[in-house]
């Protein structure tokens, strides 16, 4: 009987034993997958950001050819050129030329793989997110406003929330182009609310037409976007929820989509 007893102890034991060798298997296989997941959504944006600095640098690139068109023609014609004249334009190409390098930096820095949480300022980091996706919301006359009374102090990764705000944008840039609206924009507020750092993102195309709203979060979900990949949103909120201990929600307001990030302060 006692011999009974221990040879069910051990099987049971053996059963524990593998059940944990699964357990810890299936969880190394859904890392994975989340890794996997993660890098399809920076290869998703890859494109993106190749398409918006295209469209930022094609205006600079312009005006640089504008400021050494007269100098050109005074000299083929063997006009004068004032000292002034150089200095000002000289000055002028390096304005430009500093604004095509931080567009650079700004794009460097979003794909950069280091993962450590610093303390950065909201303010500078949206800025340079903006920086990177203006080109694509000047070219579809999408007006972004940014509406901040203070500059608060955030502690994480700061790339993530910089590609978790550019999912959205491009988000709501897709749905402003796709439906054709009059006078778009898109509407970013920073405030504090409690112990909690809050962003929204709000646009003016309609609203988001799926029940329940959340379905947008699922994985490989795509509404009405032709070359969607369907792991923006999904990769926003795991990134929100896992990597900033934050919460990110959605829900239509009067004008059209309302999404809500909150992070905690510290």
């Amino acid at each position: 009987m006692r011999q009974t007893k221990i040879d069910e102890f051990l099987e049971l034991e053996h059963h524990n034993k593998e059940l944990e060798k699964r357990i810890k298997e299936e969880v190394a296989k859904n890392r994975e997958k989340d890794k996997l997941m993660f890098q399809q959504a920076k290869l998703a944006s890859l494109g993106e950001m190749l398409g918006n600095i295209s469209h930022q640098w094609r205006q600079p690139l312009m005006e640089i050819n504008s400021l050494f068109l007269p100098i050109e023609a005074k000299i083929s014609l063997g006009g004068t050129l004032e000292k002034e004249e150089i200095l000002e334009a000289i000055d002028k190409l390096n304005h430009i030329t500093r604004y095509m390098s931080n567009t650079i930096d700004d794009f460097k820095n979003f794909f950069a793989t280091d993962k450590e949480k610093i303390k950065f300022k909201l303010l500078e980091q949206i800025n340079s997110t903006i920086n990177i996706i203006s080109g694509g919301l000047k070219v579809n006359n999408i007006k972004l406003d940014i509406i901040m009374n203070k500059n608060p102090e955030l502690i994480g990764y700061k790339n993530d929330y910089s590609q978790v705000l550019i999912n959205i944008i491009n988000n709501s840039k897709d749905a402003l182009v796709e439906r054709k609206i009059e006078n778009p924009y898109i509407k970013i507020s920073i405030f504090q609310e409690d112990e909690n750092i809050i962003t929204t993102v709000e646009d003016n195309a309609g609203g988001i037409k799926v029940e329940p709203i959340d379905k947008i979060f699922e994985p490989f979900f795509t509404y009405q976007k032709a070359n969607g990949s369907g792991i923006g949103l999904f990769m926003s909120k795991l990134i929100i929820e896992n990597n900033m201990n934050g919460k990110l929600t959605v829900k239509n307001s009067s004008k059209g989509a309302f999404f809500k990030i909150s992070i905690p302060k510290n």
